[in-house]
C-alpha cells in the first residue's frame, strides 16, 4: 500500500492526514496552539508551535495508521496565508509570526498605495494593498522593529516555514506567494517593480514553484524527528483556500465553493485572468499551473460563533462535555428553534475589521436591534445568519465579474452544520453540496504531492480520480424571500456605521 500526507498548518491548528491513494483517509491528528493578541487588533502566533504541532501530527498518523515510512510517496502543505515569519541567518524565528487577520498596518498599505499607486498595485498583483497582505507586515516591522529587522535573512509564509524545516530549503509557490502584495500574479513571478519601490530586497524570498512542483525532499535531521523517510519529496503545495479548492474538486471553469471555517471565503476557479479594478475581491495564482482563482473573503465567519462560544456559552460547553458531543452542535439546535430573521436581530461578523466588500480594518462587529426579548439562542441565530449575508456580499462582486456559480460545493467546520448549508443556499440562491471527504485543504495538498510524485498526471485529473460530492441542498423560494429581506437591511449598515468606526479607532 502507498500513501499520501496532508499538513496543513491553520490558524487554532495543525492537522495532518494520511491518505491512501485513492484518496481515503487513513488516519488524520490535530493538535492546537494558541493565538496572542497584544492589542485589539492584532493577531500573533510562535512559528514554532506549528513545527512542534507538524511533528506531533505526523508521527500520530504514522503509528495510528501502522503505515511504512518509505511507503508515504510524498508531502503537501497547506496553511495559513498572508502571515509573516521572520528568520535570521541561523533560521531561527525572530519574533512572533504576524497573522493573515492582524489589523495594525493600516497606515503602511496607505504608503504602498502612494509609493506604487493603487491602479498600479492592482494592475501588477491583481490587488490592492490590505492589512492582511504581507508586503504591509514587512514594511511595519521595518518601520516599528528596526534593530530587529536589520537581522531578518529571510522572510516566510506559515506552511513554508514547516517546508524549510522538513527540507532545508527556501520556497514557496504562486497561490501562497500570491496573498503576499508581491507576485506579480499575471506572470506568477515576483514583481521587479513593486520590491523595487517598496524597497524590499528580493534575496530575502523564496523560489516560487507552481504548486504540483517538488520543492525538496525530506532531510535526515528531520526524518529523525518526525518519522518520515529522508528523501520523501515534498511539492510546493498551497495557500489554504487554493488547497480547499483541490480538495473539493474545484479545479476547472464553472466551479466554486463557500467555505465557513475561521475565516469565510468565496472562491470560484478560471481559466482566464480576471481581475476586479477596485480590488474588493482577491485574484490569485490557483493550484492548478496556468490558472487563477477568485474568491472574496469575509475575516470572521466561523471565528464569529467561536467567540460567541467561548465569551457567552461556558455552561452549553460544560453540558457539551458531558453528553461527549460538540458544543456547536448544542448552539445549532438553539438557533434551529428561532426563525429566519432572529426575531428582528441582525449581526455584523466585523469581529478583526473585514475585506470582501469594504476592505475596512477599523470596522467592528456588533449586534443590531437587540432588544430584552432576545435570548442568546437567537442571537446564535443572527450570527450565522450574518456570516451568511458577508458571504453573499462576496459572491455578488463574483457575479459582476461573471467567475461565479450556480451551484457551490461547501466546506469548512461551519458547512458540518445542516442548517448553515441551508442557509448558504437561501441566502446566495444556489444549489449547495458537500464533498464526500471533509479532509478539504489536507487532501487537496496530499493529491497535488500525488501529482508531483507521479501518480496522477495533472490535478484536475487527480480530482476526477478521486472527489465525490453529496446530493445538492436547493433554495426554497419561501425561505430565500424572507432572507432577501434581512439581507436587504444587513447591506444599508455598514454604509451608516462607517464614520462611527472610524472615530471609535482614533479614540
Amino acid at each position: 500500500m502507498e500513501y499520501l500526507l496532508g499538513i496543513d498548518i491553520g490558524t487554532s491548528g495543525t492537522k495532518t492526514a494520511l491518505f491512501d491513494t485513492a484518496g481515503k483517509l487513513v488516519a488524520s491528528k490535530t493538535y492546537e496552539y494558541p493565538m496572542a493578541q497584544p492589542k485589539n487588533g492584532w493577531a500573533e502566533q510562535d512559528p514554532r508551535d506549528w513545527w512542534r504541532a507538524a511533528v506531533q501530527g505526523i508521527r500520530g498518523v504514522l503509528r495510528e495508521s501502522g503505515a511504512k515510512p518509505e511507503s508515504i510517496r510524498g508531502v503537501g502543505l497547506s496553511g495559513q496565508m498572508h502571515s509573516l515569519v521572520l528568520l535570521d541567518e541561523h533560521d531561527e524565528v525572530l519574533r512572533p509570526a504576524i497573522l493573515w487577520c492582524d489589523q495594525r498596518t493600516a497606515a503602511e498599505c496607505d504608503e504602498i498605495h502612494e509609493t506604487i499607486g493603487k491602479s498600479r498595485l492592482i494592475e501588477l498583483t491583481a490587488n490592492p494593498a490590505l492589512t492582511g497582505f504581507t508586503s504591509g507586515k514587512i514594511l511595519w516591522v521595518r518601520r516599528h522593529e528596526p534593530e530587529l529587522f536589520k537581522k531578518c535573512r529571510r522572510i516566510l509564509l506559515p506552511k513554508d516555514y514547516i517546508r524549510l524545516k522538513l527540507t532545508g530549503e527556501y520556497a514557496t509557490e504562486v497561490s501562497d506567494a500570491s496573498g503576499m502584495g508581491l507576485l506579480d500574479v499575471p506572470h506568477r513571478r515576483w514583481s521587479d517593480e513593486v520590491l523595487q519601490k517598496l524597497g524590499i530586497n528580493q534575496d530575502l524570498l523564496c523560489r516560487v514553484y507552481e504548486s504540483p512542483e517538488v520543492t525538496g525532499t525530506v532531510t535526515k535531521r528531520a526524518a529523525e524527528e518526525t518519522g518520515l523517510a529522508a528523501g520523501t519529496i515534498v511539492v510546493g503545495g498551497a495557500g489554504d483556500n487554493a488547497a480547499a479548492a483541490v480538495g473539493t474538486g474545484v479545479v476547472t471553469d464553472g466551479k466554486a465553493f463557500a467555505t465557513i471555517g475561521t475565516s469565510g471565503v468565496v472562491f470560484a476557479h478560471t481559466d482566464k485572468l480576471s481581475i476586479d479594478p477596485a480590488g474588493r475581491v482577491h485574484t490569485f495564482c490557483c493550484a492548478v499551473p496556468g490558472a487563477w482563482h477568485v474568491m472574496g473573503v469575509t475575516l470572521a465567519a466561523g471565528a464569529s460563533l467561536q467567540w460567541f462560544r467561548n465569551q457567552l456559552c461556558g455552561d452549553i460547553i460544560e453540558m457539551a462535555k458531558e453528553r461527549q458531543i460538540d458544543p456547536y452542535v448544542l448552539m445549532d439546535q438553539m438557533a434551529e428553534a428561532v426563525p429566519i430573521g432572529a426575531e428582528r436581530l441582525l449581526f455584523l461578523p466585523y469581529l478583526m475589521g473585514e475585506r470582501t466588500p469594504h476592505l475596512d480594518p477599523d470596522c467592528r462587529g456588533a449586534f443590531v436591534g437587540l432588544s430584552a426579548i432576545h435570548t442568546r439562542a437567537e442571537m446564535i441565530r443572527a450570527v450565522m445568519e450574518g456570516v451568511t449575508y458577508s458571504l453573499r456580499d462576496c459572491a455578488e462582486i463574483l457575479r459582476e465579474m461573471g467567475v461565479a456559480s450556480e451551484r457551490i460545493v461547501a466546506c469548512g467546520g461551519g458547512s458540518l452544520s445542516p442548517l448553515w448549508r441551508g442557509m448558504l443556499a437561501n441566502v446566495l440562491r444556489c444549489e449547495v453540496s458537500t464533498a464526500a471527504s471533509r479532509e478539504g485543504p489536507a487532501l487537496g495538498v496530499a493529491l497535488l504531492a500525488g501529482v508531483g510524485a507521479g501518480l496522477y498526471e495533472s490535478v484536475p485529473a487527480a480530482c476526477e480520480a478521486v472527489i465525490r460530492t453529496e446530493s445538492p441542498l436547493r433554495p426554497e423560494a419561501e425561505a430565500a424571500g424572507r432572507y432577501e429581506a434581512y439581507y436587504q437591511v444587513y447591506r444599508s449598515l455598514y454604509p451608516a456605521l462607517r464614520d462611527s468606526y472610524a472615530a471609535l479607532a482614533k479614540l
